[in-house]
């Protein structure tokens, strides 16, 4: 049975608003009528983009600020009633390159901002966009939630911090928490001009520029890849539902697909020539899960939802919607991370004012 959900006129706060899943999820919740307030540091090397959500300018509050502000976070948190906390860096190669900055993003920030949800809204649904990376190298396939933790980098370990905390909090009924552990998604408004954000973004980045792709390996890896718009949904049930039966699910795609055939469906849709098959590079390979399928079960009998978006389907939307949007998505110069958050600054309001968006202002 499909919960179903009414967000008119409901307070919603949304963190990590100007990447890509943050931003097509609040463009839905816009469209359902909520009033919704986006919060995004927007710091380098993790996909915000104050474009994504052009769709919806003069419609949503966007506020720069990292999470882990405690005034400011507070002052936006007043009569939430609703949290989509999507904010973190989600790279597993920067992870292992700047660890620190990974724990910062994910973890310290992430354990401040919870603090003040349940102090400032006490009891408020907070729903966490986690990763199936946390699962590591599966021991059995399809991955369902009572699989062991393992995570191989430390991307994987300052995400499972981050849903420990979440729990918890909820366990001692500080706030109602649910996670969410998404499989590899994919489709409008993901990242292009930011290295190491998973293999589809690349993948989508090179063939809309009319260059082939590469797949490491022999290609065999299975993925199950989920368009943005079911994920966005899955985030929308799981936001609604009156009561939570569990409070961790795996969210998956439609079907389990090897890797090169992956690469080959979106060269076909692309109009760009097949896919070559290169050895793994070594700081790849150290993190390399091999195949992962989701287990979807739990969230389909416990909340309704699942997978409707086939991986062709979903792919032809992405390339369609790129065509349209390349400028606002491929800059010069693509943007590495820095060792250290960028904390909102005098100087940072420079760069807003370039961009057309100051703290505080509607989009």
């Amino acid at each position: 049975m499909k919960t179903i959900y009414n967000y008119k006129n409901k307070e919603v706060l949304v963190t990590g608003g100007l990447g890509f899943l943050g931003s097509n999820l609040t463009i839905r919740l816009v469209d359902l009528g909520a009033r919704v307030t986006v919060v995004d540091s927007l710091v380098a090397g993790c996909g915000g983009n104050l474009y994504n959500l052009a769709s919806v300018r003069g419609r949503v509050r966007v506020v720069r600020s990292d999470i882990g502000t405690e005034r400011r976070i507070r002052e936006l948190l007043a009569g939430t009633e609703i949290v989509f906390n999507l904010a973190g860096e989600i790279s597993h190669t920067h992870s292992m390159r700047f660890p620190k900055r990974d724990a910062e993003l994910n973890a310290v920030s992430q354990l401040a901002f919870l603090e003040q949800c349940a102090t400032t809204v006490p009891e408020v649904r907070v729903v966490y966009a986690g990763t199936r990376q946390i699962y590591g190298v599966p021991q059995y396939l399809p991955v369902d939630e009572k699989h062991p933790i393992q995570p191989v980098d430390f991307n994987g370990i300052h995400n499972y911090s981050a849903v420990m905390y979440h729990l918890l909090y909820s366990r001692y009924h500080k706030i109602d928490a649910v996670v969410l552990n998404f499989t590899n998604l994919y489709g409008p408004r993901i990242a292009l001009s930011v290295p190491c954000q998973g293999f589809l973004g690349n993948f989508i980045r090179k063939l809309v520029t009319g260059r082939p792709v590469e797949v490491f390996g022999d290609g065999l890896q299975l993925r199950d890849p989920l368009y943005v718009d079911d994920a966005v949904e899955a985030l929308l049930v799981a936001g609604a539902a009156p009561a939570l039966p569990s409070t961790m699910y795996n969210v998956g795609g439609p079907e389990a697909l090897e890797l090169r055939t992956i690469a080959e469906v979106m060269s076909r849709i692309a109009g760009v020539g097949p896919p070559a098959l290169r050895p793994f590079p070594s700081h790849q390979k150290e993190i390399d899960i091999g195949s992962y399928v989701t287990d979807g079960t739990r969230i389909e009998r416990e909340l309704g939802w699942a997978p409707v978006t086939s991986f062709e389907s979903g792919v032809t939307s992405t390339f369609e919607f790129f065509r349209a949007e390349l400028r606002h998505y491929l800059n010069a110069a693509e943007q590495e991370p820095r060792c250290k958050i960028d904390r909102p600054a005098v100087k940072n309001r420079a760069v807003q004012a370039k961009a057309g968006v100051s703290a505080g202002s509607a989009l």
